[in-house]
């Protein structure tokens, strides 16, 4: 029934055949080059392990002066825990500015503007700015307030985060070393056990700042500042440009403008400062999507000058990979489309071809993932990462999950089509669940969940094709991206529609009591 050769069943391929087979391939391949990467970054990880930061090599005889700024976008939830855990950081009045730099539009900015009046009049050295624009959102709120900023260096905090008590004092005497510009520490999560999707960010995001930042840190190579939970020299800011907001991840952007300038980054993997997970699927595409498009700008905006750069080969190929990952979720979507064609087509190659073409493209470009996220769990966790393995199918399934909305994202970067700064929606949870329901700041999928599910059943088509013709072999990658679009199709629509139950029980309350 099939060829009995690898490349038995070649021969016969017309010219249709030839056009499924060669994009398929050729997709794969560039995929497999991210993939490889990803090796790499493991390579690179532990050669240079022994390189790790933990304490400044000299230490100020003075303290010097710092702002923290904290920039909120209708945060209600969570400001009251953000201000009342920075007004808990160990560091001299004197020497302290905390500005509350509020862009908001609903009842966080009276609620926020009373608790920041409160804690002035006892004494703390903290102040409210309110902008009646968002003009450049984040970026242009924290260049606002540098132009009142009294500190020679700044920390930011996002609103979703809790700083801990000695986060100034480890990390300052950095800045001793006048060419440190930046100091990062790694994220960790408040509520990192509240269900399946935030334990797979978590893991997500551990492999970024375990792997990715452990290996390009202490490689010398270029690495971003990750918008908050770090602090930053005030006058490195303005060297490289100040905070722009062309893109959407003006971390990114100022993180490159400063190392070509010369300037070096900490990183600090041991000093974590705890974030909240978005705990709903759309927010969580959300903000992914938002870090695809504003990466895939950086890429756009600065790739030629650091490409020009007075810099090694190999910074500035690292700086390509760690700029442009993004590209693979277009390319997804051509492999999905092409993929049940070529299984026709392959069905009259024979079933040895996989182990001959597929298998090392696929070792390259999927098996990495599991390696990445497997490895960065055990550095992290050496007692109980066993748990990682169990949860791969549920972090390829997410993966899948992101590629029709951080194709958009990518696809808007590279033509230039703007869009407003989408914040992630954070409620205030920790590890016990809230109701939900009663929470506002979500946002509107709109047709992404019915384009999920309808991919999902294509492949779903594929898996039955699969079967008829015995090509079992392909049946668990198919159900990865069954489960991931159905996953995120299926969660969407279940959350929303919850919402707008809950809406309803609302109104019919308000019109019982005006009746």
């Amino acid at each position: 029934m099939f060829a009995a050769t690898p490349f038995a069943g070649i021969h016969q391929l017309g010219w249709f055949d030839w056009a499924m087979l060669l994009p398929y391939f050729t997709v794969l391949v560039i995929l497999s080059v991210y993939g490889l990467h990803r090796y790499e970054i493991i390579r690179t990880y532990f050669k240079h392990r022994k390189k790790a930061v933990s304490s400044p090599p000299r230490r100020f005889d003075e303290l010097p002066p710092v702002t923290i700024q904290l920039p909120l976008y209708n945060e209600r939830y969570v400001v009251e825990r953000l201000i009342e855990e920075v007004l808990k950081i160990e560091y001299p009045k004197e020497l302290l500015q905390i500005q509350v730099l509020d862009d908001s539009t609903d009842d966080t900015a009276p609620f926020a503007g009373a608790l920041v009046e409160r804690y002035r009049n006892m004494g703390y050295p903290i102040e409210y700015h309110h902008r009646a624009n968002r003009h450049g959102f984040k970026a242009g709120a924290l260049q606002a307030g540098l132009e009142t900023a009294t500190g020679l260096l700044v920390a930011v905090f996002d609103a979703d985060f809790c700083p801990p008590s000695d986060f100034l004092l480890r990390t300052v005497h950095f800045f001793a070393d006048p060419q440190v510009g930046v100091v990062q520490t790694r994220w960790s999560y408040l509520n990192r056990d509240y269900n399946f999707l935030t334990e797979v960010e978590a893991m997500l995001l551990d492999g970024h700042f375990i792997l990715e930042h452990g290996a390009r840190s202490r490689a010398g190579y270029f690495f971003n500042f990750n918008g908050t939970a770090g602090i930053l020299r005030k006058q490195m800011i303005d060297d490289a440009g100040g905070w722009q907001h062309d893109t959407l991840t003006e971390d990114s952007d100022l993180s490159y403008r400063a190392q070509l300038k010369g300037w070096r980054f900490v990183y600090l993997p041991g000093l974590e400062c705890p974030s909240e997970l978005p705990v709903e699927m759309h927010g969580f595409q959300v903000q992914q999507s938002r870090w695809a498009k504003g990466l895939t700008q950086v890429a756009k905006k600065l790739l030629p000058a650091i490409l020009r750069a007075d810099v090694s080969k190999r910074v500035k190929a690292e700086a390509f990979l760690h700029l442009t990952p993004n590209l693979s979720y277009p390319l997804m979507i051509v492999i999905s489309a092409l993929m049940l064609p070529v299984m026709i087509v392959r069905f009259y190659m024979g079933v040895w071809q996989m182990v001959v073409i597929d298998l090392p493209l696929i070792a390259a470009s999927f098996w990495s993932i599991s390696l990445f996220y497997v490895v960065a769990q055990r550095e992290l966790y050496p007692r109980n990462w066993k748990r990682s393995i169990l949860m791969l199918p549920m972090l390829m399934a997410v993966g899948v999950a992101l590629t029709i909305i951080n194709t958009r994202a990518v696809l808007e970067a590279l033509f230039g089509i703007e869009t407003g700064f989408v914040r992630t929606p954070k409620f205030g949870v920790g590890e016990r669940p809230v109701n939900l329901e009663t929470k506002k700041y979500r946002r509107r999928s709109g047709w992404l969940p019915y384009a999920e599910l309808l991919v999902g059943t294509y492949f779903l088509g594929m898996i039955a094709f699969a079967i008829e013709t015995y090509n079992y072999l392909s049946i668990p990658f198919l159900l990865l991206f069954v489960m991931g679009y159905y996953w995120a199709g299926f969660a969407t629509l279940y959350q929303e529609h919850q919402g707008r139950l809950q809406w309803l029980r609302q109104r019919k309350l308000e019109l019982a009591r005006t009746a």
